[in-house]
Parts: C-alpha cells; sequence; structure tokens
C-alpha cells in the first residue's frame, strides 16, 4: 500500500547478500513485478520473478542451471523439502492461499497492476488441500487471498466464498479455520450467519478494513461503501457474536484529507465495536491514481493524525481484553507451549506443561492494571464456558 514496503523489500534483500556473500537471490512478489530491473540491480540477485510466473518459479530457476533445495533432499513442501508440519519454518497453523489477484482499483493500492485479475483455487482443490494439511497434524487453518471476498467469481461454474467456507464447514479433517481480511461489502450476513452457527469450525474473528470514517474521503479512494454501511456490518457481528474481535484497518494523510475530514475518525473509531487497528500514513505509489491527487498533506500532519490513531487503537484494544476477564475461551498453542491464541485473536501466556500446536481451553485473567489480559490458566473445557 506504501512505498515502505519497498523499502523494506529493498533493506531484506541487501541484509542477506551482506550476512551471506555467497548466497544468490530470487525475488518475486509486487515490487519486483513493478520494478523489476530495479529489484536485480540489488546484491546477490540472480533471478527476477515476476507475479504472472510466481508459479513457474522452480521451473525457471531449474533453466538457469539454480537447482532448489527441495530437489536435492526432498519433495515435501517444508525447508529443504521436508515434509509439512506444524512448527516446520515457526508456523504452528497452515495459511491456505485460495486466491489471488484483484479488480477493484482502490485509488491508492497498486496491486490490481502487479497481481492482476481475480483467479481462485477450484473449490473441489481447495478441501483436498484442507484434507492433506489436517492430515499433517495442523489443526488450525487460515484462509486467504488478495481479494478473498471475490473468492469463486471467476470459475466456472461460478461460486462465492459462501459457498467455499459452507463446503469447508463439513469436511472430516479435524481443523479450524480462520477468514483472513475482507472487504466490508464482501462480509455478507449469511457469511456472518454461517461463521457464527458452525459449532466453532470458524473462528469468530474478522479482519474489515474500513480505511477512513469520512463517506468523503472513502469516495475519493474508491471504496465502494459508507461510514454507516460499515458501522450497521460491524455492529451485526457483535450483536450475533458477541466475542468476537474485528480488526480494521485505517488509512490518515490521504490526499484532500481535510481537519473536518480527520475528525469523521476520532468520532466514530473510539465509539465502534472493534478491537485493533491497524493504522497506515498515507504515501505516494507510483501508478496509483492517487499518487496525482491534488491536496498531498503535509508530513508532520500525517504523523500527529497517525498518533493519535494509534493512541485510539490501543484503547480500543484495552477494551478488548478487557471485555474479555473471566472469559474461558478456546485456544491453539504456540511456540514452546506457553502462548496460546484465542479462537478471538487474543494472545495470552499460560503455565508450562503443554507442547505446540495442542488445543487448550483458557480463563483469561486480568494483569495488575485490572485491564490487558496477560496471562491465563488452563481451564477444564467448554463446559465452564461463561456466557
Amino acid at each position: 500500500m506504501t512505498a515502505t514496503a519497498d523499502q523494506g523489500a529493498r533493506q531484506v534483500v541487501r541484509r542477506l547478500a551482506r550476512e551471506n556473500p555467497s548466497a544468490r537471490i530470487v525475488v518475486t512478489g509486487c515490487y519486483a513485478t513493478r520494478q523489476p530491473d530495479d529489484v536485480a540491480a540489488l546484491p546477490g540477485v540472480v533471478r527476477v520473478v515476476t507475479n504472472d510466473d510466481k508459479l513457474r518459479t522452480v521451473t525457471l530457476l531449474a533453466d538457469d542451471g539454480i537447482v532448489p533445495t527441495s530437489d536435492r533432499f526432498g519433495s515435501g513442501d517444508g525447508p529443504c523439502g521436508a515434509p509439512i508440519e506444524p512448527g516446520v519454518a515457526g508456523r504452528t497453523a497452515f495459511t491456505l492461499r485460495v486466491q489471488t489477484g484483484c479488480e477493484e482499483h482502490c485509488s491508492y493500492c497498486i496491486i490490481p497492476t502487479t497481481r492482476g485479475a481475480g483467479r481462485s483455487l477450484p473449490l473441489a482443490n481447495v478441501v483436498r488441500e484442507v484434507e492433506r494439511i489436517g492430515a499433517a497434524g495442523f489443526k488450525e487453518i487460515a484462509l486467504t487471498g488478495v481479494h478473498l471476498g471475490s473468492y469463486g467469481a471467476d470459475l466456472l461454474p461460478r461460486t462465492s466464498l459462501y459457498e467455499l467456507l459452507r463446503a469447508l464447514a463439513g469436511v472430516e479433517a479435524d481443523v479450524t479455520f480462520r477468514v483472513s481480511s475482507l472487504e466490508p461489502m464482501d462480509c455478507t450476513p449469511e457469511i456472518v450467519e454461517l461463521i457464527a452457527s458452525t459449532g466453532g469450525r470458524f473462528a469468530p474473528h474478522f479482519h474489515l478494513p474500513l480505511q477512513h470514517a469520512s463517506d468523503r474521503m472513502l469516495a475519493l479512494m474508491r471504496r465502494p461503501y459508507t461510514l454507516d454501511f460499515y458501522r450497521r456490518l460491524v455492529d451485526g457481528i457483535v450483536d450475533r457474536l458477541p466475542r468476537a474481535s474485528i480488526g480494521s484497518d485505517v488509512i490518515v494523510g490521504f490526499p484532500g484529507e481535510t481537519d473536518d475530514d480527520f475528525v469523521r475518525n476520532l468520532e466514530y473509531l473510539p465509539r465502534s465495536p472493534l478491537s485493533h487497528l491497524h493504522v497506515f500514513p498515507y504515501s505516494d505509489r507510483p501508478g496509483t491514481a492517487a499518487s496525482v491527487m491534488r491536496g498531498k498533506v503535509a508530513g508532520p500532519i500525517v504523523r500527529e493524525r497517525g498518533a493519535r490513531i494509534r493512541a485510539i487503537g490501543g484503547d480500543l484494544a484495552r477494551q478488548f481484553r478487557h471485555r474479555q476477564h473471566g472469559s474461558v475461551l478456546p485456544g491453539l498453542t504456540l511456540e514452546d507451549g506457553t502462548l496460546v491464541v484465542t479462537d478471538n485473536f487474543l494472545k495470552v501466556r499460560i503455565p508450562h506443561g503443554h507442547a505446540r500446536n495442542e488445543r487448550v481451553w483458557v480463563r483469561l485473567q486480568e494483569d495488575d492494571c485490572g485491564v490487558a489480559v496477560e496471562r491465563a490458566s488452563v481451564d477444564a473445557g467448554p463446559d465452564a464456558v461463561h456466557h
């Protein structure tokens, strides 16, 4: 979304080359697609693979005489060709991409140019992947996509994200699912009801990017909804799923943002049911409509506005954690077994005695300030849940 991502990618490549002088670095992704010559000039880079060719990376490297490690030591999906299993590459939950590409053309976003039209993994293929992942021992799968809500629109016969989720609700694999970021207009009442009514198969965890609480700004951003639509959506989710976490994205300093526009954020966000915010100070991305818009906001103002929204986000997170005090929630152990992520996306510490990738029920406790959930005790199970 911002030039910061490009800078971060360059820093990673330079660090890899500095720490591993003999390394041959292959770079892919949106930055590599948009500015391949700049990426190719970075130290250690031997191949730039565009997004269109990403699925052919192994073949392209073989053509260049670069034999991937997995070809030498095994055929699995993990490092050095090892079979996938929880804990490989630090992953306890498995991230499954079911869709890529986007055709929304938000004015600040370059992704439609670099990722192309929406492309979905056929529903039957997704189900087979889920069964394979479950058989490998994973207990949680995060479903992701560049524009996940458009899943199935390109398939023949046409299908939808709702139909995919309904199919996954019935798989025999012993896994639960998280649905990653959804555009507000794609989070339909049917999807919310499915998540609420499938007995814990889907985590009560949503990420619904608002981007701005000013309708004028939303129009300039080419976002196809209003604040009123968004408000009714998230209020409805909390009415149906009172424990649900709802994260959001907010852009500050978008071209043309006035003091009055910014005040709309200050009026809505503190009173919203959102549980956490990701705040993005606007910066120009060459090739986007926003990069040539008038009314650029001065840097100090952008930073000040960002700080104010981040402070609101901190307050929302504390309030959300406070509301969970005393609850007994299902979760999955991470790391060495002492860290748990709950179904509604709280991370809490528990005593030693559990391994990574165990399902547990935890009773949430408050810290000495009486606000933040930082620790928990393992509880007996679902019969102890407080409603």
